[in-house]
């Protein structure tokens, strides 16, 4: 049966849409894979769902036709009449006949206005409702936790916009009796974690989606790995959070003096019930003039970078990644211009030839590089020219020598690492990666860059403290040589010492932060 027409298509263009092969295709599509997924555990005994947009390029993405599975329904015994179809504001357009007993009278599934809330917030292409039940199990490990936090698993490429090295963070809510009292609490994970492509519902399953059938499904089968792959390293007392994926660092596994098994000792302190409190959950660290010299920086990265960049844009000028440097390059440049930043030069149309572009990207890229600017653009391109130096050997890592055993002391402890720095993230795991003392990464949970913010603005610290899953700032340390970063950092509630290295600037008199010449002493 149907209703009256999405939003801005007319009654014509609508009805040729709605019994449009797109559309009919798309509900073969959701009942084939309701099918698979039933095979895989996801949508047992009539639970989970999926809904995909009906991809049409002559009707504007917002506007596209929504095909939902029913409610109620032994799934892998659907077929395409039993599809709802709905505008792109919610309302339903086409519902499928009534059944003969034993079948129910037809009902569009109870997840609707969650799968909505996907399509509204994200502009999602499709959404998967699974109840598998490892994406259960995984929310009940530790009950009171509002996250689910991996690193260092290959199944974490395949989730948009991470990669090997990367936490992958997954808000969890709570359940509620009713499937569509979960709207609220959903969308709210949905606006509080916006790199964060599915969310977990305690006790029930979760939300994965996509900007098209292809990627949602992808990724949901790569969320139920990685929930698998936890659940059987807890078995194996192994913590699937850090990025060694050692032993499990907790309260029951410590000895009375609050030394695990290896005799590392955990952050924190005994109480009066001689029981571990943890004071300090993770540590961030800054790099220049923090764990590296800044004449590493200064004399071999920043020179590396000015003197290879013409090659490096002459050899990869087509490709994309190059190309979308050049993007942000143009962008940086124009409001340079216009903001009247000396030693900014005009970029000409590419259609004036490659050289000639080439020439003054160059010119722009020396000058932001003599006045040691922070800013994105610039420090991309400078990620991707030191990728190739330490490539081919022509770069390696520096720290300073108490840097490596600080680092394994703390993950021993239990304790998290995380990196902020202007430099991109790609040049921080360059570094971090190819040192004298061999890939320190491992030691390390995640990368920071300006991408997040400012690192003298207090809201940068306040949006890691959220990315890093503690309760509140003060559980985090973070050190740097920078006294604005410091002040930024301890307004936003962190705990904040100032490193003094050889080589550093100095600091304001009665700056009022603790300060330590060598990582041995925190």
């Amino acid at each position: 049966m149907a209703t009256a027409p999405p939003n801005g298509i007319s009654s014509l263009s609508s009805d040729a849409y709605l019994e449009s092969k797109i559309v009919k295709e798309t509900r073969s599509l959701v009942a084939d894979l309701c099918r698979q997924f039933y095979t895989l555990g996801w949508v047992s005994g009539t639970g989970g769902s999926i809904t995909i947009k009906a991809h049409d390029d002559s009707v504007p993405k917002p506007q596209q036709l929504i095909v939902m599975s029913p409610s109620g329904v032994q799934k892998e015994r659907m077929v395409p009449e039993d599809m709802y179809v709905l505008s792109s504001s919610g309302s339903i357009l086409s519902a499928p006949s009534p059944k003969p007993y034993p079948h129910k009278h037809p009902k569009c599934t109870d997840c609707a206005p969650i799968f909505m809330k996907a399509y509204q917030m994200r502009n999602a292409g499709a959404v998967i409702h699974s109840h598998g039940m490892e994406s259960c199990l995984v929310t009940m490990i530790h009950p009171s936790s509002k996250e689910f936090r991996i690193t260092h698993m290959e199944m974490i490429k395949g989730i948009q916009g991470h990669g090997y090295h990367d936490e992958l963070v997954v808000p969890i809510i709570e359940n509620t009796a009713h499937e569509a009292e979960l709207t609220t609490s959903l969308s709210e994970a949905v606006a509080a974690y916006p790199k964060s492509t599915a969310v977990l519902v305690r006790n029930h399953g979760i939300y994965v989606w996509g900007d098209s059938w292809i990627s949602a499904k992808t990724q949901a089968e790569c969320y139920h790995y990685l929930f698998d792959a936890a659940i059987k390293l807890y078995q194996l007392g192994l913590d699937w959070s850090s990025p060694s994926h050692g032993p499990l660092h907790n309260v029951k596994g410590l000895s009375g003096d609050g030394r695990n098994v290896n005799g590392a000792m955990k952050a924190g302190v005994l109480n009066e019930n001689n029981a571990l409190e943890l004071s300090r959950q993770c540590i961030l660290l800054d790099i220049e003039g923090t764990t590296t010299p800044i004449s590493f920086v200064t004399d071999v990265l920043f020179p590396y970078a000015r003197d290879n960049v013409r090659k490096h844009l002459t050899i990869t000028y087509d490709s994309e990644e190059t190309q979308d440097d050049i993007k942000l390059l143009r962008a940086q440049v124009q409001d340079d211009l216009e903001q009247g930043v000396v030693g900014s030069v005009p970029i000409p149309p590419d259609d004036a030839g490659k050289e000639e572009v080439i020439a003054s990207l160059v010119a722009n890229v020396e000058a932001m590089i003599r006045a040691d600017r922070k800013i994105t653009a610039l420090k991309q391109l400078q990620g991707h020219i030191w990728r190739t130096g330490f490539l081919h050997k022509e770069l390696q890592g520096v720290v300073f020598e108490d840097v490596p055993e600080a680092l394994e002391k703390w993950h021993a402890m239990g304790i998290k690492v995380y990196i902020y720095s202007s430099g991109s993230r790609e040049a921080q795991r360059l570094l971090f990666g190819n040192t004298a003392y061999g890939d320190l990464r491992k030691y390390l949970c995640g990368f920071f860059d300006t991408v997040i913010g400012n690192k003298r603005e207090t809201c940068s610290y306040l949006e890691i403290s959220q990315s890093v899953g503690v309760d509140k700032p003060s559980q985090i340390l973070f050190v740097t040589d920078v006294f604005q970063e410091a002040v930024a950092a301890k307004a936003a509630g962190l705990e904040v010492i100032i490193s003094i290295r050889p080589g550093n600037g100095t600091l304001p008199e009665n700056h009022g932060f603790k300060t330590i010449k060598t990582f041995s002493e925190i």
